[in-house]
């Protein structure tokens, strides 16, 4: 008998086993999946850590998270700055000083704010949808060019057909700066997010490729407590139908050159080019191989049997997911917790703010 039967070797699940084990509990952790690491499991190619899933860039204001996952891997502190391509025109991302002199040759903020203001007018009661909330908040040219796009193959719907809380804010910068995220500690493990698994599951019992549910009941009788991360519609039995979400797509290639795009990452965000970005690998860390592996992403609708992404939070599965948990407060020694178990996205940071706060 175990103390903790965790079900998914994801972010969360691993750092339950790990804080577990430290107080000297016994944990059995079974993965669907081939490998560990969940969507954050990385390949060495030519020595090119390759993120298998999207890119990764772990950041965060919290310095006891910080803290944890570099006592556990090696971080390299990266500023991610990607770039938007449009119709063979790049912008820098997000929105800044520089994007506004590359759309309108704005050199000073009350130039730039000057044109956003003027453009946000065409909105003038409150938004119908996330087309005029986009508007409303960064104008027309900005949303034509820069979010509509890309957003309506995100989703697979016009902008005018989708609710206007998806987006709730687009941030804008009057500085020349590409930094993508505000947090002040961000980067990227050297040797791929491997070796973070690697450290929170040492000496952990691990079965990968096993299906909890051919034979839930059997698993839970194993141990004591239960910590599931899987989609909490299937824990059970989909009985209030599935929840639903956005899948991806990754269509990934070794080249036979050193440097294909000379960034991480190149959004394209116009509606013709059928991929939503590409990333090179290999520019996260730097390297001098002569070769280089780059990933096309293409969102895609969720079908059984590919993997969920990003869930779909609208007024309908947010009555089904309230139907579920209710069932989860009927059980007595089963936890929920992750992004699939909540039917929640969750940025890295909150995964392990929330799995340091789990009381074992």
């Amino acid at each position: 008998m175990y103390d903790y039967l965790i079900v998914g070797a994801g972010l969360a699940g691993s750092i339950l086993a790990y804080r577990a084990k430290q107080c000297g509990k016994s944990v059995l952790v079974i993965e669907k999946r081939p490998h560990v690491g969940g969507n954050l499991y990385c390949e060495s190619v030519d020595g090119i850590w390759v993120h298998k899933y999207g890119p990764h860039i772990f950041h965060t204001c919290n310095k006891k998270v910080w803290d944890f996952i570099n006592s556990l891997a090696v971080f390299k502190e990266i500023h991610y700055c990607p770039l938007a391509s449009y119709k063979g025109q790049l912008y820098n991302l997000p929105f800044n000083m520089n994007t506004f002199y590359q759309l309108w040759g704005a050199r000073t903020p009350n130039e730039a704010k000057e044109i956003i203001s003027e453009q946000r007018r065409e909105i003038v009661s409150f938004p119908r949808n996330l087309e005029e909330q986009a508007i409303s908040l960064v104008g027309r040219e900005i949303y034509e060019k820069l979010v509509k796009g890309y957003t309506e193959k995100q989703w697979g719907r016009e902008c005018r057909l989708l609710p206007a809380f998806i987006i709730k804010r687009l941030p804008i910068r009057f500085t020349f700066d590409n930094n993508y995220f505000n947090d002040l500690y961000q980067g990227v493990p050297f040797e791929g997010y491997n070796q973070l698994f690697d450290s929170l599951l040492e000496g952990v019992e691990v079965r990968t490729e096993t299906d909890f549910f051919e034979n839930k009941d059997g698993f839970e009788a194993l141990a004591e407590k239960v910590i599931y991360s899987g989609p909490i519609d299937e824990y059970f039995g989909f009985k209030y139908g599935h929840l639903k979400y956005r899948s991806l797509r990754f269509e990934e290639v070794k080249l036979d050159m050193d440097n294909f795009q000379g960034n991480v990452a190149i959004n394209y965000t116009d509606s013709d080019t059928p991929y939503t970005r590409i990333v090179e690998h290999k520019h996260f860390l730097g390297g001098n191989q002569k070769c280089t592996v780059i990933t096309k992403e293409y969102s895609q609708e969720w079908k059984p049997g590919l993997e969920p992404f990003y869930p779909i939070n609208d007024t309908e599965n947010t009555q089904v997911l309230s139907f579920y948990q209710k069932e989860i407060e009927k059980l007595t020694n089963v936890s929920f917790l992750g992004r699939l178990a909540e039917y929640k996205y969750y940025d890295m940071h909150q995964i392990v703010e929330r799995a340091l706060s789990f009381e074992i």
